[in-house]
């Protein structure tokens, strides 16, 4: 199971949002080039990258350091958060980001997700977030009427892969993910990362166990619940 640092970022910094509420906004690191070169060294094999300012404005805001990011380390990088148009795919590739993740643009703009499925396959992550069953959309300021499992089935459909699913309600609270919702959005088919919510070995242990491909690590690495080099030796020693 891969292991995946998050690396949120608000008007240039590393921060972490409590259930997606802005407002909530604790910054960790002023230069969020710096945390991904620090995961990197710690055995990250991937990194999550959130462009929050994109995801709220509905276009991508923190080119600059993206760019910087997939230039300053070797690791995959996938990136989401305000991909809206085939410019903005275009663009994330051509500077060799690994993957890319739409949300909103997936739900409203078929033709955009069908081109980036048809032009670059798996590197198409489709995320899912959801409260009470409920996608929520648009930076998760925006909420629909859409079960996510439902739209699951439908991405699979589609053509897509792999999705990443957040339950909002546990993302960034140190409580644990929420397990039954990743089992029935897994039961659609596809390879699921999960995120939100995880705060411990004990919680990688049981995503592992119920078949997830990756698991996305936010505030436990950044307050310090989760040792991400210890982590990684464990599932490599088949302890987790």
């Amino acid at each position: 199971m891969l292991l995946i640092p998050a690396i949120d970022i608000l008007d240039g910094k590393c921060v972490r949002l409590t259930k997606g509420d802005f407002d909530s906004k604790e910054v960790y690191y002023d230069n969020p080039v710096d945390v991904a070169k620090m995961w990197e060294e710690h055995g990250a094999k991937r990194i999550h990258v959130v462009d929050l300012d994109g995801a709220k404005k509905g276009h991508l805001v923190n080119r600059k350091i993206i760019e910087k990011i997939v230039n300053s380390c070797s690791v995959d990088v996938e990136v989401g958060g305000g991909i809206r148009n085939k410019e903005a795919v275009d663009y994330l590739f051509s500077i060799g980001v690994s993957y890319i993740i739409l949300g909103s643009a997936a739900i409203y703009d078929k033709d955009l997700l069908l081109y980036s499925i048809l032009n670059y396959g798996v590197k198409t992550i489709v995320g899912i977030d959801s409260k009470e069953k409920k996608v929520a959309i648009g930076g998760w300021l925006e909420g629909t009427d859409i079960n996510d499992v439902d739209l699951a089935k439908r991405m699979k459909d589609m053509g897509v892969k792999t999705i990443i699913f957040t339950d909002i309600s546990k993302d960034g609270t140190l409580k644990g993910p929420n397990f039954e919702a990743l089992k029935d959005i897994i039961s659609a088919g596809t390879k699921v990362i999960a995120s939100g919510g995880v705060c411990s070995i004990e919680d990688l242990k049981k995503l592992r166990n119920i078949g997830v491909y990756g698991a996305i690590i936010g505030k436990a690495l950044y307050t310090g619940k989760i040792d991400l080099k210890s982590a990684i030796a464990e599932l490599e020693r088949g302890e987790v």
